[in-house]
């Protein structure tokens, strides 16, 4: 599906309260299966618009090589020199108040902020972010053998955007409702971003739903890179 989606959030360069996105899902699939098809589309679109690396805001973004692939620990490791940052609170907290985000702040907040402000910018060639906290994820499953609440998303970004979003859809309806009920507290809380429990989605998965890889792409932001227009 494409559609127009509309947002009474803040305005800049790179987010408009109108947008248009790209909405897919796959049954019978996972966050890799449509990781693959999202790499390969989009190569193929940039490839049709310029058999040349493409120019976007002073950087040449290359889309003939693989996708980066690198998880969110990875990054904040990269980043700040600390191993396993992701799982770290206290230095979590510590680099909030440096860059004096609000002390309210729950660690999924923190986390989402400090990528925001330290990591997003740089992530200028294709690269899919991988392997978010359940916190920051209350619609996608969790990983596969593994021992921290991890889920199976990724995020791609290119020119120090996002430009897609995807991940293994969450189809167990207890799990579901357990992650819908904190995200109330968050809002109650006063996270605006939160999500709100819906007894619609709920009953559906609760009479079936197939393993399903979901993604959402936003238009606007692809056509700003392959055109070369940083707004």
């Amino acid at each position: 599906e494409i559609s127009k989606n509309f947002r009474n959030e803040g305005m800049d360069r790179s987010h408009n309260p109108e947008f248009t996105m790209l909405e897919f899902y796959q049954s019978f699939s996972d966050v890799y299966d449509v990781m693959d098809l999202t790499e390969n589309m989009i190569r193929t679109v940039a490839n049709t618009i310029s058999t040349s690396p493409i120019s976007y805001d002073g950087n040449i973004i290359d889309f003939s090589k693989p996708f980066r692939q690198i998880t969110l620990n990875e990054l904040f490791e990269e980043e700040f020199k600390i191993k396993s940052l992701l799982y770290n609170e206290p230095k979590l907290r510590q680099i909030s108040s440096s860059l004096n985000l609000d002390d309210d702040y729950d660690m999924g907040k923190i986390i989402d902020k400090i990528f925001s402000l330290k990591i997003e910018p740089k992530l200028i060639q294709p690269t899919f972010v991988l392997d978010y906290p359940k916190i920051l994820s209350p619609l996608s499953k969790i990983k596969r053998d593994q021992e921290n609440d991890i889920v199976e998303r990724f995020e791609l970004f290119i020119g120090g955007m996002e430009i897609a979003n995807a991940f293994s859809e969450l189809n167990d309806p207890i799990d579901q409702r357990e992650r819908f009920t904190a995200q109330e507290k968050l809002k109650d809380k006063g996270d605006e971003e939160a999500q709100v429990l819906d007894e619609n989605f709920l009953e559906a998965i609760e009479s079936g739903m197939p393993p399903t890889g979901g993604v959402g792409i936003g238009i606007d932001r692809v056509v700003m890179i392959l055109t070369g227009n940083t707004s």
